[in-house]
């Protein structure tokens, strides 16, 4: 009886014990996703809060809690945080080139199993592409981006030319006409800094020259005669004083920044520029100015146009302790509905969104979207990605090096190419 007697206090205390511990738990508040963004391209940070806001209030169990930082540190970071256990951000923003190598490090979780068909169906294949690996979905896409060009029509007029140009050779023309004018002394910015935006500037005319980065079996091809031509242009253009010198520096941001001032006639960047420059008098002295048209190409390359894909998704972290949560945060900010609804500096990845009545209710969303939506559907079909291999940051700068070199005229243009491509072909070793 006595040795009932002591079990049944026994089961009473570890009751009270585990009640205890379950209240706690229940004062600790709701589960916490850490996010990380970048603050470049897409919507505002400003957009980006109120989403999360949204997210929090329809959701009082969670609390997502989100950082931003530059696309320049946002690789880094993600590799910092994924050094912790658990790590330090539950979800971050993954940039294409990234998901072989965050895939092979067994960074981000496998969310085959959570795709729905009507998710499979309704988002467009390319923008499953960017987070796909070998068969394997590690997030939801999110950006489905490319490079644009942008020109400004007042320029353009007072210059005494009537259309944007259709060849890079036709723009070196027109910057010259403006310039020898004195509208503006740089007519052409560019984002040549020794960062990733270099390399889709790059892409984007050598792609336009009919060259190539690499061939079928992954062995570089920069290096060959179109990559040096095309590399040979961009220094020419710094020669004679059309491009913009500050330019070997610059990422995105600046070349918002100086075009937005009116102190450029042409220029290239992501789609979120366009909204900024066009229509935010708190961003830009030029709106009601700015153009965009396709990508020009250069002559006889048998080529109409060519971009760089920029796409990005969110993904989750294997080993994040709020894997489900997170989920339910990361498929409603990719949702359809709050894709169209800013869809000013993004649009969205549900190919729905641009088929019938819904095309219209798109175009409505803002007044950007009646220029953004029709140019995104004129350009797609020029944009090439670049390889998504596991070695592609460390390739990636060994490319970031040789343009600075050769655009700063420390090697020539063969020179500089010729050694990362030698430093490609190790990496692929």
């Amino acid at each position: 009886m006595k040795t009932l007697l002591r079990l049944f206090a026994l089961v009473i205390v570890l009751a009270l014990i585990l009640g205890s511990s379950g209240c706690q738990q229940a004062e600790e508040g709701p589960a916490t996703v850490r996010v990380l963004a970048m603050e470049q391209a897409g919507p505002t940070v400003d957009e980006m809060n109120t989403i999360v806001d949204e997210f929090n209030e329809d959701n009082p169990n969670v609390e997502v809690v989100i950082d931003y930082v530059s696309y320049d540190a946002l690789h880094d970071k993600v590799t910092t945080a994924m050094a912790s256990s658990p790590p330090a951000y539950d979800v971050f923003l993954v940039d294409d080139i990234w998901y072989a190598e965050f895939a092979d490090a067994g960074y981000i979780w496998d969310v085959s199993d959570k795709i729905t068909p009507e998710m499979k169906e309704n988002i467009f294949d390319a923008a499953w592409d960017i987070t796909v690996v070998e068969g394997k979905t590690y997030g939801l896409p999110w950006l489905l981006d490319q490079k644009y060009f942008f020109y400004n029509e007042d320029i353009l007029n007072q210059a005494g030319i009537s259309q944007p140009p259709k060849t890079w050779e036709e723009m070196v023309e027109q910057a010259k006409v403006i310039k020898e004018q004195g509208l503006v002394e740089y007519p052409i910015v560019w984002s040549w800094g020794q960062y990733e935006a270099a390399i889709c500037d790059w892409v984007t005319l050598l792609y336009g020259n009919a060259g190539s980065l690499v061939d079928e079996a992954g062995n570089p091809t920069f290096n060959d005669e179109k990559g040096v031509e095309t590399l040979t242009w961009m220094v020419q253009s710094i020669d004679d004083g059309i491009t913009n010198p500050a330019s070997v520096s610059y990422v995105e941001e600046d070349v918002r920044n100086v075009f937005s001032q009116g102190k450029a006639a042409f220029a290239t960047n992501w789609m979120y520029m366009y909204d900024l420059v066009n229509f935010n008098e708190d961003e830009s002295q030029v709106t009601g100015n700015i153009k965009m048209s396709l990508m020009p190409a250069f002559t006889g390359s048998g080529v109409t146009s060519a971009t760089q894909d920029g796409s990005m998704g969110f993904s989750i972290a294997a080993e994040s302790p709020a894997k489900e949560v997170a989920w339910e945060y990361i498929k409603y900010l990719t949702s359809e509905d709050v894709q169209n609804r800013y869809s000013a500096h993004l649009l969205p990845v549900w190919k729905t969104s641009f088929e019938g009545e819904q095309l219209n209710t798109l175009m409505g969303y803002s007044e950007s979207n009646k220029t953004t939506v029709p140019m995104f559907s004129e350009q797609f079909p020029y944009s090439y990605v670049r390889p998504k291999v596991t070695f592609y940051p460390e390739a990636s700068k060994t490319l970031q090096l040789a343009l600075q070199e050769a655009l700063t005229k420390s090697k020539t243009p063969q020179e500089a190419l010729d050694d990362a491509a030698a430093k490609w072909t190790t990496l692929m070793e």
